[in-house]
């Protein structure tokens, strides 16, 4: 059980962030020794590429992370994963034991007001207009506030894929990026999400004109994508609709499946194989490099590592995830970034309430 609050229209003290240190890489205000503790583990571009390579080369286990820009991130053995105090589980590969049972979540968000939302649609809608895009995901950062810790939040939820890096982030993600093995790639974009309470909420999504739309965008894209890096690709599942339980009610989410054939020696060119796929088509939109621009100008804040990608190489296959249902640690409290794809088809209204309604933990 969790009890929920949602503030809508004003703006929490704790936001905007101004006088504070900057994280290197998130780019959002830290507390000094917080950002002293954990800059040791990050390093840029060249390096992480590298390092996959030199694990995947020589099937060795290790866990990374890569932010939005793919610029920074961290990959580390699962020995220097515990070491620095992290915690994952991904594809069944976890490095921790589930804590007894919580009292009831107390969940406060206090989102952007309507009007703030409705003047970044107006931007996005004004490209959209003019062609410049098709599709562009759209995200704020949410000030919240709960009564557990983020290690306690992330013990404690259930997702497919779930990491937590101390004093940063949190994230509970339901969306798989990319997964290798057996010289397969396969990639499955969520695009598509409605209230499971809604009656017949499944079909009202699959008939849904604009979702339809934006789910095809993204399968164009991702297969457009991979086939850079494959060969034989294809749409082997087309919009299947998962189920996913929240402290604030049930989901349906629509996602698709495209997979291709890896060249021989992809084992180590795994760093260059996940950066040519960099950002994540559902995150970002089409045609993906002229969206990026637009949610740059658009978008108040930094995303970081949100929308960006983590996963774990067990020596014989990837599996990774993209960075959603994430809530960042910042010196002036927590938030969770959050956001939905726009077409010229949208609706401001409804855009804005999904917006808000991706913003949930996954303990029930």
């Amino acid at each position: 059980m969790a009890i929920v609050y949602i503030y809508p229209f004003t703006r929490s003290p704790v936001y905007p962030f101004t006088r504070l240190p900057v994280h290197p890489f998130t780019r959002t205000p830290v507390h000094p020794k917080t950002m002293t503790t954990h800059h040791s583990i990050f390093i840029q571009r060249p390096e992480i590429i590298d390092k996959i390579n030199h694990f995947s080369g020589r099937g060795e286990p290790f866990l990374f992370a890569v932010d939005f820009t793919g610029e920074n991130g961290f990959v580390l053995s699962p020995e220097d994963a515990d070491k620095y105090g992290l915690r994952y589980e991904i594809s069944g590969h976890k490095n921790y034991q589930k804590n007894i049972a919580l009292n009831p979540l107390v969940f406060e968000l206090f989102p952007d007001s309507f009007e703030t939302y409705k003047k970044a649609f107006d931007k996005v809608l004004f490209h959209l207009k003019r062609g410049d895009t098709y599709l562009l995901n759209l995200t704020f950062a949410t000030p919240l506030k709960v009564n557990l810790s983020l290690d306690q939040l992330f013990v404690n939820s259930s997702a497919p894929f779930k990491l937590f890096v101390p004093g940063s982030f949190v994230v509970f993600s339901p969306e798989a990026f990319v997964c290798i093995a057996n010289s397969r790639i396969s990639s499955c974009p969520m695009k598509g999400t409605i209230d499971a309470a809604i009656p017949d909420a499944a079909q009202q999504l699959l008939s849904d004109e604009k979702e339809f739309f934006e789910h095809n965008t993204i399968v164009d894209l991702i297969r457009n994508d991979l086939a850079m890096v494959s060969t034989k690709v294809a749409v082997t599942r087309f919009r299947y609709i998962d189920r996913i339980h929240t402290n604030r009610g049930d989901l349906l989410q629509m996602s698709s499946e495209i997979s291709g054939e890896l060249p021989p020696g992809y084992m180590n060119k795994m760093g260059e194989i996940l950066f040519t796929l960099l950002p994540a088509g559902s995150v970002t939109g089409a045609p993906k490099k002229k969206t990026v621009e637009i949610i740059r100008e658009t978008e108040s804040y930094h995303r970081g590592f949100y929308t960006g990608i983590f996963g774990f190489f067990d020596g014989q296959s990837l599996t990774s995830a993209v960075s959603i249902r994430f809530i960042e640690q910042t010196e002036t409290g927590l938030v969770f970034k959050s956001g939905g794809g726009i077409t010229a088809l949208s609706d401001v209204e409804k855009e804005y309430e999904e917006m808000i309604k991706k913003i949930y933990v996954p303990v029930v």
